[in-house]
């Protein structure tokens, strides 16, 4: 008996109605024997139909064991990236942040693209996203789903049997060639141009760590990636020092936010802890009445970090609201952060918890009816203020583009006062070798500065030798032999 035939017919899908859902079953035969399979939704009997009929027009031979085309039956027995990938998100999902569980998406979504066998008869190139970072590595993760939706079943069933095998990523195979073509996709973005440095990176690292976990699983036998000689995109390490506003500029651009309609007044305050507190956002927005250690009538007073709310997207929380209440950012668990409140924002601070009647356990920064502050409003106010308050060649400059160039100010601020890195560090919630780097050029700043503290230690230190020994100290080199300076 043979193992194949090319005798095959497909028949009309039958509905079942039932009380709550209905039932469709697609019918079909190879040489004598009858099959079917059904489906929970039209959209994908029409979708598992199609793809017979196709396998039928290519002249494909169907299996006489399982009645499906045996281009299928190769394929379930081996895995493909798309499955793999499916694994390699579902690993991940737990242990992940909200943003990195939305950077493996991307980064994922975009391998794929280039690890497709055909681009031929398939669906569009939006809607592969869609059902790729829509569903397959955020939805089916985060809701349990075990149905897709229906609008994205067509997309899912083709990825399953059109993405490359996993052995053809093996090292010895074809997984260099193969390894840098994914890499060229992430090093652009959808229109084809650059992506910035720092987003190609990022996704290389995701790609990698998938080969890596591939290893560890031992479907490859090693990760092709070493085998690539990659070119690392140059990222900026330092901070442009022309984003940073002075604290007459500073103070131009909070007065045009409190001019802002309704509102602008709720918002003065929320940029201010940026400017002189170099909170992060999500840090602002997470920020409440017992944060506040200290607001003293005069003088500096304290506040007392111990989560933030950075916004995901909702699709990629544990919640599934847009913003999940996290530690502080590189700290674990139950650690917070010290923070000193200047004067001029403490003041801001009380005005702004007595305008508005900010009671304990309530958010320091909402919108005018009470809900939480998001991205859209508070980055909208941001610009309208800075057309308004600075002039035509600061708004052609990148000064202050965005709030969180008020936590650069800040940051800048305090390091050019001459506060040791290592304070400038656990206030500003930045490790040293982080806030070194980035902050370079305004320590070089303070370089003849440091000089000269050097040099008046070390004359300081030979006058006390010199006065413990008993003989006359050198004179400085201010101060010339022969007793007083004369007037010039």
């Amino acid at each position: 008996m043979q193992d194949t035939t090319y005798d095959v017919r497909i028949y009309k899908t039958e509905v079942r109605k039932g009380v709550k859902v209905n039932t469709y079953t697609v019918r079909w035969k190879t040489d004598r024997k009858s099959w079917k399979e059904a489906f929970r939704n039209k959209a994908q009997a029409e979708s598992f139909i199609a793809e017979l009929r196709s396998a039928v027009n290519r002249g494909e031979a169907f299996s006489v064991r399982t009645g499906r085309p045996a281009s299928w039956s190769r394929r379930e027995n081996a895995m493909t990236w798309y499955t793999f990938s499916l694994e390699y998100a579902a690993a991940k999902w737990p242990f992940a942040s909200p943003n990195h569980r939305r950077g493996i998406a991307e980064a994922l979504t975009d391998a794929t693209e280039a690890l497709l066998t055909t681009a031929s008869g398939g669906p569009s190139r939006s809607e592969l996203r869609a059902a790729l970072r829509g569903w397959a590595y955020s939805g089916r993760l985060q809701k349990g789903d075990t149905e897709p939706p229906e609008d994205l079943t067509h997309a899912l069933r083709w990825l399953e049997r059109n993405t490359i095998d996993m052995a053809a990523l093996d090292p010895e195979a074809k997984g260099p060639e193969l390894a840098r073509a994914v890499v060229d996709r992430l090093s652009v973005k959808q229109n084809g141009k650059p992506a910035a440095s720092s987003t190609a990176i990022r996704k290389r690292v995701t790609f990698n760590n998938a080969l890596e976990y591939a290893c560890e699983r031992r479907i490859l036998s090693g990760n092709p990636l070493q085998r690539v000689k990659l070119h690392r995109p140059r990222t900026a390490k330092t901070l442009d020092m022309r984003v940073v506003v002075n604290p007459e500029q500073a103070s131009r651009l909070l007065d045009a936010v409190r001019r802002q309609g309704k509102r602008g007044p709720r918002m003065v305050a929320f940029y201010a802890v940026m400017y002189y507190a170099a909170l992060r956002p999500e840090e602002a927005v997470d920020l409440r009445p017992e944060h506040l250690v200290s607001l003293p009538d005069e003088g500096w007073g304290e506040m007392e970090l111990t989560h933030a709310e950075p916004r995901s997207g909702s699709r990629w929380t544990n919640s599934g609201k847009a913003r999940d209440r996290q530690p502080l950012k590189h700290r674990a668990e139950g650690e917070t952060r010290p923070v000193p409140i200047h004067p001029d924002l403490v003041r801001i601070l009380r005005e702004h918890i007595e305008t508005f009647e900010i009671k304990p356990g309530q958010r320091l920064f909402t919108g005018p009816r009470g809900g939480i502050m998001t991205d859209r409003t508070y980055l909208g106010v941001w610009h309208d203020a800075r057309a308004e308050a600075l002039t035509a060649a600061e708004s052609a400059s990148p000064l202050a583009q965005r709030p969180y160039d008020l936590r650069h100010a800040a940051l800048s601020t305090w390091l050019a006062a001459g506060v040791p890195p290592a304070q400038v560090s656990l206030w500003g919630g930045n490790s040293i070798g982080v806030l070194l780097q980035i902050y370079a050029k305004v320590i070089a700043g303070l370089a003849e500065a440091a000089k000269h503290r050097i040099s008046e230690a070390m004359e300081t230190d030979k006058r006390t030798l010199a006065s413990d020994a008993g003989t006359p100290p050198e004179p400085s080199p201010e101060q010339p032999e022969g007793g007083e300076g004369k007037a010039a």
